[in-house]
């Protein structure tokens, strides 16, 4: 079976809303989901995460711990994710995604992530959680 490493960020602002991606290859429905993308051979999980939320979003972010790592096969490859907690430090919502997946970039509340169709639906629930618990 193939493999793939990557990283992925889970923003929340001030308002409590995460910061998603509507992506998709040209030929897919374009599906919601969280900043993220493959590791490079000569950076770390954290540099990963972070160059990934510039590019798809143009929002620069610094990492504030490492939220857990999760190996999804459901796309018939072996994908192992390491997830972040980041914030918002600059930039503005501009998408430099040289591979052309990436479609909108907005800020999501809880209310709107139960209804959206997550390209991983199995994260509806840790972000539910982050929203949540970013709003208490």
């Amino acid at each position: 079976m193939k493999s793939w490493t990557g990283a992925a960020a889970v923003c929340i602002n001030e308002h409590g809303e995460c910061l998603m991606v509507r992506q998709g290859k040209p030929d897919e429905p374009k599906l919601w989901s969280i900043p993220s993308g493959g590791k490079e051979k000569d950076e770390t999980y954290a540099e990963c995460c972070i160059w990934e939320v510039w590019e798809e979003t143009g929002y620069k972010v610094e990492v504030v711990q490492k939220l857990f790592e999760k190996i999804d096969v459901s796309f018939g490859i072996e994908a192992h994710v390491h997830y972040f907690e980041v914030k918002l430090v600059g930039g503005s919502a501009t998408i430099h995604d040289p591979d052309g997946l990436i479609y909108e970039v907005a800020w999501k509340s809880a209310e709107e992530i139960k209804q959206l169709e997550l390209s991983f639906p199995q994260d509806r629930e840790l972000l539910l959680q982050w929203t949540t618990k970013r709003c208490i």
